[in-house]
């Protein structure tokens, strides 16, 4: 666990925690390349009505545009491992590294990353249990909105 990991996973934590302060679900993102956060956010599910706003996928809009070459210099940072909606788009543009808080609570598409056959992806658990608590306390006391999250009928 390196100095830089654990610095660039507590603004995705940041971001967590924001996401919870809105009403929303704790989960939250930031894309550095080259050291540099370029994109943060978090999972805006509930405040936008959106089925598709992940803490990922918040963090990508929030880069905007970038070219495949700064991409392929991405590390994604998120609080929980992601599903297989952001899996996808970070398989699509090329991201090779991923780092998560934890993946007790969830486990997403982690398999498909580390085996994606045009370009496997490094992914590294930090294991947090700040985040693995913060998560499992959300999802106890909301547990109809975290199963809509995931895909699962309530």
């Amino acid at each position: 666990m390196s100095e830089q990991d654990l610095k660039f996973m507590q603004i995705a934590l940041d971001e967590a925690k924001a996401g919870m302060a809105e009403g929303g679900i704790p989960i939250g993102a930031c894309l550095v390349i080259d050291g540099e956060v370029r994109g943060r956010g978090h999972n805006m599910r509930v405040q936008k009505n959106s089925p598709t706003l992940h803490g990922e996928m918040s963090a990508m809009e929030d880069a905007g545009r970038l070219k495949a070459s700064e991409y392929a210099r991405a590390t994604m940072y998120t609080t929980l491992s992601p599903c297989v909606m952001c899996t996808g788009t970070m398989l699509l543009y090329g991201i090779p590294r991923v780092v998560l808080a934890e993946n007790e609570n969830f486990m997403g598409a982690e398999e498909l990353m580390k085996t994606f056959p045009e370009k496997p992806v490094e992914v590294v658990n930090l294991d947090l249990p700040e985040a693995k608590k913060m998560m499992a306390d959300w999802i106890a006391a909301n547990p109809k909105i975290w199963n809509e999250d995931i895909g699962v009928e309530n």
